[in-house]
């Protein structure tokens, strides 16, 4: 028995990879560009500490304006949309760039977080949630009665 290694590197002997790179319509959709491609959603961080959730968000180069953080039915919700135009006009010629950044991320909430004390705080890059702990009411343990 023969074990073969497969890659993801395009070898020569394979067309497709030529095809994909002359093929414009289909450059940047194709198949060895997608280890390349930029992921959509931040990274989060979930932190339990005895009082509280910390939920830490890698989200750089937006403003505290651009996020938009609710509660609906025991699902925290963040989201932030943010466009970019930047022109440049020089001498010759005029150059303009348009940037869209977009995400939304969802939470279901634990039964044992106060809805109404969530703090939200956006400070180099990190856009960082505090969710309060509410203390659940303890439930009566058992009590047995004997049948007389």
């Amino acid at each position: 028995m023969t074990l073969v290694k497969k890659t993801n590197f395009p070898f020569l002997r394979n067309e497709k990879w030529m095809t994909d790179f002359f093929d414009t319509d289909r450059f940047f959709d194709a198949d060895w560009m997608k280890p390349f491609a930029v992921p959509t959603l931040p990274a989060v961080n979930i932190i339990e500490e005895p009082k509280e959730f910390i939920i830490e968000l890698a989200v750089p180069g937006l403003n505290k304006k651009d996020f938009h953080i609710e509660v609906t039915n025991g699902m925290l919700n963040i989201s932030a949309e943010k466009e970019l135009e930047n022109e440049e006009i020089e001498k010759n010629y005029t150059r303009k760039e348009y940037n869209f950044t977009q995400f939304k991320r969802s939470f279901t909430l634990p039964e044992n977080v106060s809805d109404e004390k969530i703090k939200a705080h956006y400070e180099d890059g990190i856009l960082k949630l505090q969710v309060a702990k509410k203390e659940l009411t303890q439930v009566p343990q058992k009590k047995e009665i004997k049948v007389a």
